[in-house]
């Protein structure tokens, strides 16, 4: 298992980047408000006020690529009120194609108020009865978008009810059909399922569809019922179905670990002060899509799978720097004044 840190070539980035405009990343799912207290290490009750974020893990992805540099688009359903709108405004002023986003005339969009404990940890109390993205449907699908993708990227809270369930199913096979690859981050938000197994089992039913997927260890240990994550018999055994091309374990502030067909290694990360988590794993995602989207042989090369790691990695680091997702979310210049000393 390789475990160095990488250095990191620019050269990687520029080719992203030249490739840009044939290159798009649809991401599918919710997108939401975060309410995150303005002091840190209270709890909900306690916080004397919050600051508004607008959030939601494919949101947060779609935005991360774009600011990265890359293409991206969002689908997804908001309420037709002020914080739709407002979600929808946020997209487009960060390049981001909204053009698959719809809006409920009845339902609100969801909310979501994040406490901030004194390690920058975060709890969730969610407001979603329902909430519009879960009665997104299938006939509001924007069919020539999700055709347009060179990878498309999805979650699992879409997967706990209907009609939301069966529109990402369809979303997922129409991408598939096309071509795109599939990238799959289970970002398990227990509250939000009705049960742990129900949770589980949400999970685990689109699993072996994915190409490429990223887990935390804490969601490892969920999905197995307690298997020890460091363990790769577990991950080889229990995650890595026979079509997975990339499995990523992210290990925080420790960077992550990876797995292809050819090869394995872990990849650390720059040590920053936390202020607030929320998001890191959504931009450690747009980093390493923004750069996979235009070189697929990256998943071969595992130098350059490496470097394009460690570019996640500290895509992830700085996001934790700020408060809320998509407000922290670092542009490519700013990734790489962070990385003065190992960028060629």
């Amino acid at each position: 298992m390789a475990n160095s840190t990488p250095g990191f070539s620019k050269a990687l980035l520029d080719n992203s980047r030249d490739q840009r405009e044939s290159s798009l990343v649809v991401c599918f799912g919710e997108m939401l408000i975060d309410f995150v207290p303005t002091v840190g290490g209270e709890s909900l009750a306690e916080a004397p006020a919050f600051k508004k974020a607008p959030g939601g893990a494919p949101a947060n992805v779609a935005v991360g690529i774009s600011r990265l540099g890359g293409s991206s688009a969002f689908i997804g359903k908001v309420g037709q009120d002020a914080f739709g709108y407002m979600l929808a405004e946020v997209l487009k002023e960060n390049n981001v194609d909204n053009s698959g986003m719809r809006f409920d005339p009845v339902a609100r969009t969801a909310l979501a108020f994040v406490t901030l404990r004194a390690d920058g940890e975060r709890e969730f109390l969610f407001f979603r009865n329902p909430s519009a993205d879960m009665l997104f449907r299938q006939s509001e699908l924007d069919i020539d978008l999700i055709k347009k993708a060179s990878i498309f990227h999805y979650g699992s809270i879409s997967l706990i009810e209907e009609p939301s369930r069966s529109t990402h199913l369809a979303a997922m096979d129409i991408a598939k059909r096309s071509g795109s690859i599939l990238s799959y981050d289970p970002n398990l938000r227990l509250p939000l399922w009705p049960s742990a197994d129900a949770a589980r089992c949400g999970i685990m039913s689109i699993w072996d569809q994915a190409d490429i997927i990223k887990v935390s260890e804490e969601e490892i240990r969920f999905l197995t019922e307690g298997d020890d994550p460091y363990d790769d018999d577990v991950i080889f055994k229990k995650l890595f179905h026979p079509n997975l091309k990339l499995l990523v374990i992210s290990e925080g502030s420790e960077g992550c670990r990876y797995y292809t067909k050819q090869f394995k290694g872990r990849v650390g990360a720059i040590k920053v002060k936390a202020v607030d988590t929320t998001g890191a794993g959504d931009a450690f995602v747009s980093g390493i899509l923004s750069i996979l989207v235009s070189d697929p042989d990256l998943l071969k090369d595992e130098k350059k799978l490496r470097e394009a790691l460690w570019f996640a990695n500290v895509c992830g680091a700085l996001t934790v720097t700020e408060k809320g997702a998509i407000p922290a979310l670092p542009t490519r210049d700013a990734v790489l004044r962070a990385l003065p000393k190992v960028v060629a």
